[in-house]
């Protein structure tokens, strides 16, 4: 019988997973390892390179709390400063070691022999006690299946996959969907390329985005003046999360706040047709709330079109609007977002008696606490079901989720157990619990988004302040699990 190689191993090397490593570290376990599929860690950070991309949560939160950093450049940082970041956190930590990139989790298989995970991965097998996987809701691309597309002969790219290689300027540009990434890289392209055709579907509330440069004085003061890291933390935090109040527990509160939107949009759009487009007619918050200052004065420019009437299918030379009309195009770019409901995709994942994860998540999946799931023993996930925030930062959840996942590895551990593997009766009646509390949030209010299933099963959102996520994953509760010992009696 072969042992476990190593006693942990991370699928992804994202914040969660750099975060779950780090987290290894400081307990002292080192037989980890972290699998990345790409060339470089930095998961969504070193993914998404298009124009404009950049953090929707102040910098200074966006971050770990163990490690801070004084040198941020603006309120809300970009892609490269983040990405940066990561590199930072990976030598502070000594985490190199650790990550392996260019491998792919292509399929993993638990054996209740031994207790052990056999992980498939491109670069070859790999044996562990723990398999936790961390790969985030912006894993992978949703595309949608336009007609005619394989007669399409210009290029064609999702904005988390950019073309660095297409050169937009003078080009004929069509950009499918108005999601965050759209409205961050829409204002970015507009000015260069010769036409610019936005096809919108449903338009996004938006707000203005408080950002600003740091400035030398300030950066020098939280470099020497540790508690001021804190208080600009903490500030963030208390002002992100009083939207809890509103989104979770009394939606009508954001009256105000949609009037806000309003206004903003009023100031920007002064056209009443273009204007009308551009105004949602759901609640506000219902779906996610965008933060953008000058996606609306993009719309404004001569060369760029507004189109609402749909797709109709993709011509050699262009795309043929449902009203008929033929427009040509040079370049196709997605911004249609992810999917983030199916991110562990294909991957084979097999449970206790063979039990397959892509089963388990046919009708939504579900979790305990959103790190287990029941019939996966020593199975855990960060960024699992229902830990996503619609109102705060995830880096938060992510170490919330992390420090349970690290007391499951530890009692494990020292108690020299077989396996643990969550109740499925617990898991139920705390899946019931969220739902329940999630029927009447600002998620609930009838508008279609990507929080909820094709069920209308919301699987992507806690429902409630993220210091109660915090306070349930404060500690391993051993009780809801099954746990099995290494003589193979079952508690």
């Amino acid at each position: 019988m072969k042992r476990c190689e190593y006693e942990v191993i991370v699928v992804g090397s994202g914040f969660g997973g750099l975060c779950m490593g780090v987290k290894l570290k400081q307990a002292g376990i080192d037989a980890f390892l972290i699998l990345e599929k790409d060339a470089e860690f930095g998961g969504t950070w070193w993914a998404n390179t298009y124009p404009g991309c950049a953090v929707d949560i102040p910098s200074h939160l966006y971050s770990f709390s163990f490690a801070q950093n004084a040198a941020w450049s603006r309120r809300f940082a970009h892609q490269g400063e983040l990405l940066a970041y990561t590199r930072d956190v990976v030598a502070q930590f000594d985490l190199a070691p650790h990550i392996r990139t260019n491998t792919a989790l292509l399929g993993a298989r638990f054996d209740e022999a031994d207790g052990c995970w056999t992980v498939r991965t491109s670069q070859g097998e790999l044996r562990t006690k723990t398999l936790v996987t961390s790969l985030g809701g912006l894993s992978r691309p949703s595309i949608p299946s336009l007609p005619g597309i394989e007669n399409f002969s210009g290029k064609a790219f999702h904005s988390s996959r950019w073309d660095h290689g297409i050169d937009l300027r003078g080009k004929r540009v069509a950009v499918i969907g108005t999601g965050a990434s759209a409205i961050q890289f829409v204002p970015e392209i507009a000015p260069e390329v010769a036409q610019l055709d936005l096809y919108q579907r449903t338009p996004p509330w938006i707000l203005p985005r408080p950002d600003r440069i740091i400035s030398d004085t300030e950066k020098w003061l939280l470099a020497r003046v540790r508690p001021l890291q804190w208080l600009y933390r903490g500030v963030d935090y208390v002002v992100y999360e009083a939207g809890a109040i509103a989104m979770v527990y009394f939606p009508s509160l954001l009256g105000a706040v949609q009037r806000m939107a309003k206004r903003h949009l009023a100031r920007q759009v002064p056209d009443p047709v273009l204007r009308a487009k551009l105004t949602p007619d759901y609640t506000f918050g219902c779906k996610r709330v965008l933060l953008q200052n000058t996606y609306y004065p993009a719309l404004m420019l001569p060369h760029v079109s507004l189109l609402t009437e749909g797709i109709g299918h993709v011509s050699r030379d262009g795309i043929v609007g449902r009203d008929g009309v033929e427009r040509p195009v040079d370049v196709i770019i997605y911004g249609t977002g992810f999917d983030v409901g199916h991110a562990i995709g294909p991957i084979d994942v097999r449970g206790r008696g063979g039990k397959s994860l892509q089963d388990a998540a046919r009708d939504g999946l579900q979790a305990y606490k959103g790190c287990s799931i029941a019939g996966f023993p020593n199975f855990f996930m960060v960024t699992g079901p229902n830990t996503g925030t619609g109102h705060n930062s995830m880096i938060y959840m992510i170490e919330s989720a992390a420090d349970y996942v690290l007391e499951a590895v530890k009692t494990l551990r020292v108690q020299g157990l077989h396996s643990v593997e969550v109740n499925q009766h617990a898991q139920t009646a705390y899946n019931a619990l969220i739902q329940r509390r999630l029927k009447g949030t600002v998620w609930s209010t009838g508008c279609k988004s990507w929080y909820l299933d094709r069920n209308g099963r919301n699987g992507i959102l806690w429902p409630g302040f993220t210091f109660a996520y915090r306070r349930i994953t404060r500690r391993f509760d051993i009780g809801n699990y099954a746990v099995r010992r290494g003589d193979g009696d079952v508690k």
